[in-house]
């Protein structure tokens, strides 16, 4: 009578401890999987810590050495191609003044306004002035804009471009233009405004650092001047002497001595 109930007894240990096996087997890959899952942790969160680290390293560094301000004087040249070229003789200086400010290292906005004057002659009758010549018209340009600049890095090139400080521009303007008669005193004056696009690049030469600059700035300008197409200079006929219209693209060159805080 001992003998099976002990029997059964052994078949139930074998059986308890099979499953047991089972039990651990079944166990095992999970456990493997998510401590696999937590060796790296959440890579996104990670990814973002480091980016903001970097980001605050990079503020630290600007809030330190970098700019926040300019004002900006210059004197310069405008000049023009096209038959408003062949028409105008310039008279510099063009006058310059901006207020410059610094987000980071590489970019900076720019809001300010520059002043050219230039004149031409017209000696002969012409479709609008059919009644007297024109005579010297001089011409005053005054142009407002705000500016985008985006500054090279130049930390792995050399020591001369590091020092000049290279850098893109980018402008949106408007240029009021006025026509004033001199010799025809009884003319009304021609005036008017247009838009226009200036984009070029620029050099900036330390003086000394964070305070004193000197800027050297390139520009080519497409405007849209009130008086492009006009035809009041046009000739009466092919043997006057006059111009179709005032088209043509604008240049200029400024200089600027910059004060930084």
């Amino acid at each position: 009578m001992k003998s099976p109930r002990w029997k059964s007894r052994f078949i139930c240990a074998i059986l308890w401890a099979v499953a047991a096996g089972a039990g651990q087997a079944q166990e095992g890959p999970s456990s493997l999987e998510e401590d696999d899952l937590n060796l790296g942790g959440d890579i996104f969160t990670d990814f973002s810590e480091e980016l903001e680290a970097a980001h605050i390293v990079e503020e630290e560094r600007f809030y330190r050495y970098g700019r926040f301000f300019a004002f900006n004087l210059g004197l310069g040249l405008t000049g023009f191609d096209g038959n408003r070229g062949k028409a105008y003789e310039n008279t510099p200086p063009s006058y310059g003044t901006s207020f410059t400010f610094f987000s980071d290292f590489q970019k900076a906005y720019a809001l300010g306004l520059e002043f050219s004057k230039h004149n031409f002659y017209v000696d002969q009758i012409v479709n609008k002035y059919s009644s007297a010549p024109p005579g010297l018209i001089q011409v005053s340009m005054l142009r407002v804009f705000f500016a985008f600049r985006y500054y090279l890095d130049t930390t792995n090139l050399g020591t001369a471009l590091t020092y000049s400080n290279p850098y893109f521009v980018t402008r949106a303007e408007y240029w009021y233009t006025t026509n004033k008669f001199v010799d025809q005193p009884s003319f009304a004056k021609d005036s008017g405004g247009g838009l226009g696009l200036g984009i070029g690049g620029g050099l900036e030469f330390p003086i000394k650092l964070k305070e004193n600059y000197i800027n050297v700035e390139f520009l080519f300008h497409a405007v849209n001047f009130h008086d492009k197409y006009t035809q009041d200079y046009r000739p009466l006929s092919s043997n006057n002497y006059g111009y179709d219209d005032l088209t043509g693209n604008t240049y200029s060159v400024m200089a600027f001595y910059s004060m930084s805080w």
